[in-house]
């Protein structure tokens, strides 16, 4: 192994050092103790979340099973089909989100907030996510209906008493509103760009934990 290879291998590693650090003991986060039942025939739910780049997000969300799709977007702004540069510039009010179909028979609304929480990203990181910092990186749930904010606000609340992280969760319970999907350059990049070092030290972990800590979950 070359020295080039050698220093990269070592910071993927750290990265996933300190990606278990934020949860008290490295744990894996656990699941939520209320949550909606995987119903008995195939169908399509939505979920709408937020957690710093959506290319992480979306990579993450792609490799659950029983998710049809996760597509890069925006939401939770006041601006009508925003695009990228004016979402970065944290005037839209626009966070980068991704919009998550899913067969709930395969798997429920609770077990995607598990993976949100534990490996898609850091949800005590206020107004930031990782080396990205501003409002449109913040974390979010956006709610459908009252199922999922009931859902989501326990779960909250179930890993704050259980102090699962060292410093307080941040993460927002939102009304959905709307959901702009984001250019096509943004699709799918962490797949077409493996190599690109952001993916690299930011995003590919955040698969591999959920491969590590999620087996069952996991999908290739």
């Amino acid at each position: 192994m070359s020295r080039i290879s050698v220093r990269i291998m070592t910071m993927f590693l750290a990265i996933l050092a300190v990606a278990a650090a934020c949860r008290a003991g490295g744990a894996a986060v656990p699941a939520p103790t209320l949550d909606e039942s995987k119903v008995s025939t195939q169908g399509k739910e939505t979920a709408v979340l937020a957690g710093g780049c959506f290319w992480g997000m979306q990579s993450v969300f792609q490799h659950v099973k029983g998710v049809v799709s996760a597509t890069s977007g925006y939401s939770g702004g006041t601006v009508k089909n925003p695009d990228y540069e004016t979402v970065s510039s944290g005037a839209t009010g626009h966070a980068e989100s991704v919009q998550i179909v899913y067969d709930p028979s395969k798997v429920t609304y609770g077990e995607l907030l598990q993976v949100f929480f534990s490996v898609a990203h850091d949800p005590t990181e206020l107004n930031r996510q990782g080396p990205d910092e501003g409002t449109q990186y913040r974390s979010v749930i956006f709610y459908a209906n009252d199922e999922q904010k009931r859902v989501a606000e326990a779960y909250i609340a179930q890993l704050g008493q259980a102090k699962v992280f060292r410093q307080p969760i941040v993460t927002q319970v939102v009304p959905f509103e709307a959901f702009y999907e984001a250019e096509g350059y943004h699709q799918n990049y962490a797949k077409l760009h493996p190599y690109d070092r952001y993916i690299l030290f930011n995003d590919a972990p955040k698969v591999a934990n959920l491969k590590k800590d999620f087996p069952d979950l996991y999908a290739k």
